[in-house]
């Protein structure tokens, strides 16, 4: 007796908690059709990033060695080289602009090149004899008197600069061979500091015809002076550069490509070409 109704307890137990999953089982929300499209999303989307997170390790394993640090070692140095500070380079920005007096480029250039393999310092020019430094910047123009103020100069540097070049337009000028043009420009590229505009041959005769300056000049002294009167500050340093390569290329001297330029509808001396 006892023994079936103790059957008889647990079978309707068992019973209750069937019926109570089976309610709870209809009654718990079906996941909507959105819904499990999001997981299967959301499941890819693991998978992909899972994926791509492992090809980026692959990836970054394959890249060749590079050491630490080198990128902002490179910007320190850059910040300290942006002021051109090491003497010897201002001494060849020097001697650079006293060779190419009167002196193509590509002359220029050549010459500089094996003065640089030569050796060219303050220290090495000054042990160099006079046949040895001609025939390294042969054929710049007038040549024979460039040995002459080179050695010149460069003894005045050892001796009274500490083998550096002046810092200011009156003390570049008073060294032999080099004028106003040149020490304004030695002013800018060595010491990046403008000065005033560096006038040469190209910058004369351009700004003339140009009437670039209120009344002809006769001398490129002059035409600095009148431009600087106008030209705003902050082309100085370009103005050189521009004119001397339109001078050379499209300006000429003589039989200037007035068909090929842009200002011919607007320049005062086209008419006469």
């Amino acid at each position: 007796m006892v023994t079936r109704q103790l059957g008889r307890a647990a079978g309707e137990a068992a019973a209750a908690a069937a019926a109570a999953g089976s309610r709870a089982h209809s009654t718990a929300p079906i996941p909507s059709k959105s819904s499990r499209k999001g997981k299967k999303v959301n499941v890819l989307y693991d998978s992909l990033e899972g994926g791509i997170a492992e090809k980026e390790e692959t990836d970054s394993k394959r890249l060749k060695w590079e050491p630490g640090n080198w990128r902002q070692q490179l910007e320190n140095i850059r910040e300290m080289r942006r002021n051109k500070d090491a003497p010897v380079m201002r001494y060849q920005v020097l001697l650079s602009l006293m060779l190419s007096s009167q002196t193509k480029d590509q002359v220029t250039s050549a010459a500089m090149l094996r003065l640089r393999e030569h050796g060219l310092t303050v220290d090495n020019v000054l042990q160099t004899d006079d046949v040895t430094l001609g025939q390294l910047i042969y054929p710049v123009g007038f040549w024979k008197n460039k040995v002459k103020y080179i050695k010149q100069t460069t003894a005045i540097l050892k001796q009274q600069y500490g083998s550096d070049i002046p810092s200011t337009v009156k003390e570049l000028v008073n060294l032999p061979g080099v004028g106003p043009k040149m020490a304004h420009l030695v002013m800018d590229i060595a010491w990046n500091n403008v000065t005033g505009i560096g006038v040469d041959t190209h910058v004369h005769r351009i700004s003339n015809r140009l009437k670039w300056v209120k009344k002809e000049t006769k001398t490129p002294e002059e035409t600095r002076v009148a431009l600087e009167d106008w030209l705003p500050r902050d082309l100085w340093s370009e103005i050189n550069w521009l004119l001397v390569g339109f001078g050379q290329q499209i300006c000429l001297p003589v039989t200037p490509r007035c068909r090929e330029c842009l200002n011919r509808h607007i320049c005062p001396a086209a008419k006469r070409c």
